[in-house]
């Protein structure tokens, strides 16, 4: 868009019309918006947004975090296990889930093994990097589908997915009723899709929920906002390995134009990803829990946040979902 002024006349001139046209009626946005729009859309609740803490990769740090919030005073609707569910036993994955029942927060753990782990040394070097976590090989495919299995069985209800394939796969299979209709399939930022197409393409091959890139602007996630219904997964902060920025000022305006979202908040408190927090790293990310909490209440006092448990009590009515701890053969 160029925008030129001649005394007091403002016009704004938007190059490669036919394009943006194209894309209009492919049901894009015909360009990141110049004023952002109020998203008018919410969470079936009625909520604007959810707060989602992520990298929460023990059992203790959950049981701490959730436990300190409610003592707080405010709500973590959403934690995020990021190590992968095959490096967790079944004891512990059933205490994730015991604790998401005890508090009504939900629990999305991330499926594995991933390329990082693989026996391949291509994701290790600087350009093998921009493979992020994806799948190598259909071995690895059916161990992940494996990985989602054992997670269901044990009562997980929400997945972290790092491979469109994969999305693709679980997608396909929970539509021919091999998989519970209820599970909640989240893409990960390490998929590195951060524009409406990618995100339109994700939500047709299943994804309940989009993880874009962190570092986009306030027009490109409301452009995000025009090409889906899905709820976005936004990061308010990160960890040192992801930037580390801080956007807690932008808190309430990214709840304004994105609505429904999960405001992903508290890494800044960590090096990187992948890792189990101390305890001094869970009071940090308490305290940015905190701040983001109190800045959207200041600044956009209209925005309500979805009450614990609603979101757990959604993917319940969604589909046939197993009560913790009960096994389910898939």
């Amino acid at each position: 868009m160029r925008t030129t002024t001649t005394g007091t006349t403002t016009t704004t001139t938007a190059f490669f019309d036919q394009t943006r046209r194209q894309l209009a009626r492919l049901g894009l946005p015909d360009g990141d918006p110049q004023l952002t729009p109020d998203s008018d859309a919410v969470f079936a609740d009625g909520g604007h947004f959810r707060i989602e803490v992520p990298t929460v990769n023990s059992v203790e740090a959950a049981e701490r975090l959730l436990r300190e919030s409610r003592r707080r005073g405010f709500t973590v609707n959403r934690i995020t296990e990021t190590r992968g569910m095959y490096r967790h036993t079944a004891r512990e994955i059933g205490e994730y889930v015991a604790l998401g029942e005890e508090f009504g927060a939900e629990v999305l753990m991330s499926v594995g093994p991933r390329a990082v782990n693989d026996i391949g040394a291509g994701a290790q070097t600087p350009e093998g990097a921009r493979i992020g976590y994806r799948l190598r090989g259909q071995e690895q495919i059916v161990r992940a589908v494996e990985d989602v299995k054992r997670g269901i069985g044990l009562g997980v209800r929400g997945f972290v997915v790092y491979d469109e394939g994969l999305l693709w796969v679980l997608g396909r299979l929970r539509t021919a009723g091999e998989l519970p209709a209820g599970i909640h399939l989240k893409v990960s930022a390490h998929c590195g899709q951060g524009n409406p197409a990618s995100a339109q393409m994700l939500e047709m091959l299943g994804a309940n929920s989009f993880n874009p890139v962190r570092d986009l602007t306030l027009p490109m996630i409301a452009a995000l906002r025009q090409a889906v219904t899905v709820p976005l997964d936004l990061h308010v902060d990160n960890p040192r390995s992801s930037g580390g920025f801080i956007r807690t000022y932008e808190a309430p305006d990214i709840v304004r134009v994105a609505a429904p979202v999960y405001l992903k908040t508290g890494n800044s408190a960590l090096d990187g990803h992948g890792v189990s927090p101390t305890p001094a790293q869970l009071d940090d990310i308490l305290r940015q829990v905190e701040l983001v909490t109190e800045f959207v209440g200041r600044h956009h006092p209209g925005a309500r946040q979805s009450r614990a448990g609603s979101a757990a009590r959604s993917l319940e009515a969604a589909g046939s979902i197993p009560a913790p701890g009960r096994r389910t053969e898939v």
